[in-house]
Formats: structure tokens, C-alpha cells, sequence
């Protein structure tokens, strides 16, 4: 595989970053998602908008808009213009010093890190199937909304759901369901689709956002509020949403089924207007 680092494109065997970089050192860092489509980034002004927000958050001076032409450049060298789904990932760190917890007193270059590489839908058989779920504390720090690399919350929470044989975990925070653990959640309840409010709690998913989107355009009404864990688990339809997670139905939570234990309609309708947006940004005849 072909990586962006500080300006250049070279092999990830060849990569090498300082020990004094202060995303090693302090999860110092911001990073972007943005799926790819036949090469082609989707809703990329939303991603890069979002990074731009986290950079200004975090006070790291960077234009991210030049990674346009790092994701270009990394899907020509790495072959993925004939890929049906791909990621472009790129992370920002506020560069290496000698570690302080204060920011370097002289200011440093900060450390621009980017690759992508094809990434594999489910099969058709098994979105039908649908997928399982768990519901977890949510012990992250309060500001969610920033796209941080301090994950250890949500890699410790992912490995709970790995081992307990499901796909996803839902996070519970005094008793209201925020997000997953790498992606958004959507229920449908009374026929409404509901999220959690996008505030500091949960990431402003781009994907999230579009469903709300595309949701009115279907004319399914949608409220975004609180969403207590008793409501999340009488849901007839629960599903997740994410750059990379598209849109995935889950169908067994905590162990019980949601709603018949199969893809409801309200996710199909979603999923299949989603789909539909995405082959048109790719230029894929319908």
C-alpha cells in the first residue's frame, strides 16, 4: 500500500513518525473518513468541514481542503478508481515535541498522515440477515463531537461487542442512548425515526445527517432527542449508520429481537435511497 506522510507518497513499510509526535505521545490529534465510491469521495465537503472543525477545536493550523489532492493522488497510486467501496482516512496531528502537556511554547509542523484502501460491503444475504447488537456504558470524555484519536473508550467497548459475538454496541449515558461505538444509531419508534440530539455527546456523523436528510425527503418524520434505553429496546427497527457502517440493520439487541427479527421497512426504504445517492455520486447507471 501507497501512504501520504508530510507531503509525500511512499510505501507504509518505508513510513516512520516521531516518538515525539503528540498524537503517540497524547492522542494530540484529529482525523477524517470519508468513503470512496469508485474512487470518487462522497459528501466530501461535509468531511472535510467536519475536520476542519476538530483542527479548529484542537488550534492545529491546517487547511484540509489540500487533502482533496492527497486522496486523488491516493487512489491513482493505489488502484482504487475501479473499486466499488473504498475509505480515505487522513489524520492531523498537532506535530512532534518534546512532550509537555501544554501545546510546544515554539510552534511545530503538524504531522499529516493519509491512506485508502478498498473496504468490503456484506453480502447481500447477510444485510438481509440483519445483525446484532449490545448496549453499553458510555464512559468516553465529553466532547464526542470532536473526532479525536483518544478512542480507547470505543476500542475497549468494540472488543465487549466482538466478544459477546455481535457487530455493534450502542453507548448508554444517564439512561439515553448517544451513539455506537464507531458509528451513529437510528430506532424507529411509533413509526417515527429518532436519534440522540447532535450535541456534545455524540460525533455529527456525516452519513447521520444525510439519513435525517433523506428521511424527509421520503417523508418519514424524524425527531432527534433523547432516546432512553427502555424506548431503544421496545424499537420495531434499529439501525447504524457510519462512513464505513453505510447503513446496518440490526435486528437482535441484548439478545431479544427488534421488532420481527428482520430489516424492517423504514431501514430498507433509507438504505435503498442511500444507495441510490451513492451511485449517482459515482456515476453508476441505476
Amino acid at each position: 500500500m501507497i501512504i501520504y506522510l508530510d507531503g509525500r507518497y511512499l510505501p507504509i513499510e518505508e513510513a516512520t513518525v516521531s516518538v515525539n509526535d503528540r498524537a503517540f505521545l497524547f492522542a494530540d490529534a484529529v482525523y477524517e473518513a470519508v468513503p470512496l465510491y469508485r474512487g470518487i469521495m462522497f459528501l466530501p465537503g461535509r468531511h472535510l468541514e467536519r475536520l476542519a472543525g476538530g483542527l479548529a477545536e484542537l488550534r492545529i493550523d491546517l487547511d484540509p481542503d489540500g487533502l482533496r489532492a492527497v486522496c486523488d493522488g491516493l487512489v491513482t497510486r493505489n488502484d482504487l478508481a475501479r473499486e466499488e467501496f473504498a475509505v480515505f482516512y487522513a489524520q492531523v496531528t498537532r506535530g512532534a515535541a518534546p512532550r509537555s502537556h501544554a501545546f510546544p511554547k515554539m510552534p511545530v509542523k503538524p504531522t499529516v498522515y493519509a491512506f485508502a484502501s478498498p473496504l468490503v460491503r456484506p453480502a447481500p444475504e447477510v444485510w438481509e440477515k440483519g445483525f446484532s447488537a449490545i448496549t453499553l456504558p458510555d464512559q468516553r470524555w465529553a466532547r464526542a463531537d470532536i473526532k479525536s484519536t483518544a478512542l480507547l473508550p470505543n476500542v475497549l467497548a468494540q472488543q465487549t461487542a466482538v466478544e459477546a459475538g455481535v457487530t455493534d454496541a450502542a453507548f448508554v449515558r444517564d439512561g439515553t442512548v448517544t451513539e455506537g461505538t464507531h458509528n451513529n444509531v437510528f430506532a424507529v419508534i411509533g413509526g417515527v425515526l429518532v436519534t440522540a440530539r447532535a450535541d456534545h455527546r455524540i460525533l455529527h456523523g456525516v452519513t447521520r445527517g444525510f439519513v435525517i436528510e433523506l428521511s424527509h425527503e421520503l417523508g418519514i418524520p424524524v425527531e432527534e432527542r433523547d432516546v432512553s434505553i427502555e424506548e431503544f429496546r421496545r424499537a420495531e427497527e434499529i439501525f447504524f449508520t457510519g462512513t464505513t457502517t453505510e447503513i446496518r440493520p440490526t435486528v437482535v439487541l441484548d439478545g431479544t429481537a427488534v421488532g420481527d427479527g428482520t430489516p424492517g421497512p423504514v431501514t430498507r426504504r433509507i438504505a435503498d435511497a442511500y444507495r441510490r445517492a451513492v451511485d449517482r455520486a459515482a456515476g453508476i447507471a441505476s
